[in-house]
């Protein structure tokens, strides 16, 4: 999966040491990432690509985490950011650019920088919100108010019945358009096994068993911390589907079940794991 990026190491605890010349710059805009993506591997800028950054943390200038000895930068601004190698380019090309542990990096950063973006004022009183020095934290200087990183909490669902999984497709999703499992996000008072089986009934009529728990996987490309779980049917395997949420919905066998194209996700490797016999 995308964040197993072994033999390196990432280091999410919060230091705020100021950036070095050779130390990596994330700059986004929506729901683009600036980087070398044309080269034989993906690349990030350093401070020493744009040297008109001051090299001291500010508003602008944040530290986010460091994988082995190398640390990660959020500039906030950047005058004429396309220079030299580096370009503008969809987010969705860390589901495949490599190498991985930069991808990782690189969805890790966007990820807390669209918290960045989307808390700059309070939420309660409106005021400017100020960085804590000791963590990763907002705090709002006249109210209090603080606001730390989004993430949401979501299951991953292998329902398996007579030797076959079931499988679905999302209604309106052209940019994703292979099978996947069912899924969806914890609601507020529910556990993750109460969410998995409201989801399984609500998108396609179906009630589960016996849950077992798999795996978990940070997801920044949707804020997400995914759990998954396989189960089993309880009662009739007709399908009622929901489409709203679904195009289509139906069972697989083993030989049958679609793999999907790129490994980097807990759908993907729970799909291969029953595609080989080992659930």
């Amino acid at each position: 999966m995308i964040q197993d990026i072994a033999p390196h190491t990432y280091h999410n605890e919060y230091r705020p040491v100021p950036p070095k010349e050779d130390s990596f710059l994330l700059y986004f805009e929506e729901r683009k990432a600036l980087a070398a993506w044309d080269t034989p591997e993906l690349a990030f800028p350093r401070f020493q690509d744009y040297p008109e950054v001051e090299r001291r943390l500010s508003d602008r200038v944040i530290y986010l985490f460091s994988i082995d000895d190398q640390n990660f930068y959020l500039v906030k601004e950047l005058q004429a950011p396309e220079r030299k190698a580096y370009r503008l380019d969809s987010i969705r090309n860390f589901r495949s650019a490599a190498p991985q542990w930069l991808s990782f990096a690189g969805i890790t950063a966007y990820q807390l920088w669209h918290w960045y973006d989307s808390h700059v004022f309070c939420g309660h009183c409106g005021c400017p919100m100020v960085h804590s020095d000791k963590e990763r934290m907002l705090q709002c200087p006249d109210c209090g108010q603080t606001e730390y990183p989004k993430i949401s909490p979501a299951v991953i669902i292998g329902v398996i019945h007579n030797d076959k999984l079931l499988m679905s497709k999302y209604a309106g999703r052209g940019d994703v358009p292979y099978y996947a499992l069912i899924a969806g996000f914890t609601e507020i008072g529910e556990t993750v096994e109460e969410t998995v089986k409201r989801e399984v009934y609500e998108e396609v009529g179906l009630h589960v068993k016996n849950l077992r728990y798999y795996k978990s996987q940070p997801w920044s490309f949707s804020e997400t911390l995914l759990m998954g779980f396989f189960a089993e049917l309880d009662g009739e395997d007709t399908i009622t589907l929901d489409t709203d949420e679904l195009a289509t919905a139906g069972w697989f066998t083993r030989e049958e079940a679609p793999a999907q194209p790129l490994n980097i996700s807990l759908t993907s490797e729970m799909i291969w794991r029953f595609k080989n016999g080992e659930v």
